[in-house]
């Protein structure tokens, strides 16, 4: 099974893609976000292409070796259209679950993150553009929700609990 779990930022998903790595057998949980650390230097619209070009190479490789993969990502129409198409030979495999807490609740300081302006702007940006309400895949509101009712949730949309 390959989980896409979309979503702004701090909406949850880098905790809820580690719960889920801990629950699932044989899983892999890839950081897309990590691969713009090789090429750091480049801004962050130039990255995101390669970036998920990468991801692709990273999740057919432990798809093809049978592992379950978390991939925590905010995901774009037009990003989720890309992994799709990349992905075609693992479509049956592909599930797509967004965290999708209020905006007040995605701005706030959850954990010990304390978000900067610039992260603030991008999830006003993703808001706006309706990132939380994707026409593809499942949402879940985990505003009121700790992470392991997140879990839960989740596991059940998987038919997993």
């Amino acid at each position: 099974m390959i989980i896409f779990l979309n979503g702004s930022l701090n909406t949850g998903k880098s905790t809820i893609a580690k719960l889920l790595g801990k629950k699932l057998p044989n899983c892999a949980v890839i950081e897309i976000d990590c691969f713009h650390d090789f090429i750091s230097w480049l801004e962050i619209g130039k990255a995101v292409p390669i970036n998920l070009e990468n991801a692709v190479c990273v999740i057919k490789n432990f798809a093809r070796r049978g592992f379950n993969i978390v991939v925590p990502y905010p995901l774009s129409k037009a990003n989720y259209q890309y992994l799709s198409k990349k992905l075609v030979a693992f479509k049956k495999q592909i599930r797509v679950i967004t965290l999708a807490p209020q905006r007040e609740i995605a701005l706030s300081q959850r954990g010990s993150r304390i978000l900067d302006e610039w992260e603030k702007g991008r999830i006003n940006r993703h808001y706006q553009k309706g990132l939380h309400q994707p026409a593809f895949g499942q949402i879940i509101d985990n505003s009121s929700q700790s992470p392991k009712q997140t879990l839960a949730e989740i596991l059940r949309i998987l038919s997993l609990k």
